[in-house]
């Protein structure tokens, strides 16, 4: 569902650079190890060819963008969150999310629709 959902993006999206987190790849290989995810084995293995497909660009960990999540004036304890929110800041890049958790001030935060 994932892959379809990068596809569809990209294919609505064209004039439009998308990047992508490499520290969305550290959590999907993450929770796909410890069992939290296991419908995600393809797009862990593929990874990379989905990113390339859907003409995403990816957006490396930094130095910076590790000092910034680790100082975050929020509550939120989750690392992965913390550094996407981190490099949305850093980078003034929006963020597409349905998390509420995102909606701290510090960031653009694009409403998506919630999972079912």
């Amino acid at each position: 569902m994932a892959k379809d959902f990068l596809i569809i993006l990209s294919l609505h999206l064209e004039d439009y650079q998308i990047f992508v987190s490499s520290v969305s790849a550290w959590e999907i290989a993450t929770k796909y190890r410890i069992g939290k995810l296991p419908e995600a084995k393809q797009i862990a293995a593929e990874y990379s060819q989905i990113l390339q497909q859907s003409r995403f660009v990816e957006l490396g960990i930094t130095s910076a963008h590790a000092l910034r999540a680790g100082s975050l004036p929020i509550d939120h304890r989750d690392p992965f969150d913390r550094m996407l929110m981190a490099q949305a800041e850093l980078e003034n890049l929006p963020i597409l999310t349905y998390d509420a958790a995102f909606y701290t001030g510090l960031i653009q935060v694009i409403p998506a629709a919630p999972q079912k």
